[in-house]
């Protein structure tokens, strides 16, 4: 064992020994406390409405901070703000897209923008109603990633969007329209394109399976997602008292958001008081300090919930809605 020796023993050994006894106490109505009784969770009967378990959620940490997310949606949406959803692919193949097509069809969402591999499940979906290969099983003879109809639709719908000088997610939901694919009705950029709203992909050249076949234009790709950039950094720049949510990219979409929101400011829009909010399994760095701490540091609130999308989503779109119906 080794002892500790020297100038700050010494002083150790010279300090007069702390007596308890001489502690000061207050009454507890003089101390702060940040629990309280009527915040707490309350029971919900058998057979229960939505509404009932939405307002038997406890008012403390994450169930406070959802539905102060919802109702901040839901304000968003009847003053005529945006909101703008940004995800990656993983909500989509975790059966998210009917709830995301629904809230487009009712004017809810105002923009969505996703990573590269978003289009890839989309269009699979739309096409043959399923998506989400065995990577390792496809690794072993290099047949992972290599579907014709998907490369060979994506990489077609790049070069027309730089031959037209549009963004590659508007072209490809126009072309899933355009070709009646039969679970089109699913499809997140389809059903942007049939409502007219923007629906933006930023691409990160390699990262996505689509790049490995013969038809893929480098050239092109990057024309289409550049033009997808400046989309985004629109939107961005209509963002004052609206909302953003990044679901689950936690490396992509929270960079776009950052340079996007940047650009829009450096050109002179006044992006203010708006709410800024991350949603994912896990906290990643990039999403808490680009989307929800650095554009909201001199105003407007951001927020942070943490579980499956499969779950989350789902339960804050519930309560967005039961938000809409209570201030009709």
């Amino acid at each position: 064992m080794i002892h500790p020796t020297g100038p700050a023993m010494a002083r150790i050994k010279n300090t007069a020994p702390l007596d308890p006894a001489r502690a000061r106490t207050r009454k507890l109505a003089q101390l702060s406390r940040l629990v309280r009784l009527e915040d707490f969770a309350r029971p919900v009967r058998q057979g229960g409405s939505f509404a009932q378990f939405l307002d038997s959620l406890p008012a403390i940490l994450a169930a406070a901070e959802l539905r102060e997310l919802a109702r901040r949606i839901a304000r968003a949406h009847r003053a005529g703000r945006t909101f703008l959803l940004m995800a990656g692919a993983h909500p989509i193949k975790t059966g998210l897209s009917p709830l995301i097509c629904e809230l487009i069809r009712d004017g809810i969402l105002s923009a969505v923008a996703m990573n590269g591999a978003a289009i890839i499940h989309d269009f699979e979906l739309a096409f043959a109603g399923r998506t989400s290969e065995d990577v390792g099983a496809g690794l072993v003879d290099g047949s992972f990633g290599m579907a014709r109809e998907t490369g060979e639709f994506l990489n077609r719908a790049a070069a027309i969007a730089a031959q037209e000088g549009l963004g590659l997610g508007e072209v490809v939901g126009r072309e899933i329209n355009r070709h009646r694919l039969k679970h089109r009705a699913i499809s997140i950029f389809a059903c942007a394109h049939q409502a007219a709203i923007p629906a933006t992909v930023h691409v990160a050249i390699g990262a996505d399976i689509i790049h490995m076949h013969p038809n893929a234009d480098g050239a092109a790709i990057g024309k289409a997602t550049l033009a997808d950039f400046h989309r985004l950094a629109e939107v961005a720049g209509s963002l004052s008292r609206g909302v953003v949510l990044n679901l689950g990219s936690a490396v992509i979409m929270p960079e776009m958001f950052l340079k996007a929101l940047n650009l829009s400011r450096n050109l002179g829009r006044k992006v203010r008081d708006f709410t800024s909010a991350d949603m994912d399994f896990v906290r990643h760095y990039r999403p808490r300090v680009n989307v929800v701490e650095r554009p909201t540091r001199n105003n407007g609130r951001g927020i942070m919930l943490t579980g499956h999308h499969e779950i989350m989503f789902p339960l804050l779109i519930a309560a967005v809605r039961e938000e809409l119906r209570r201030t009709r």
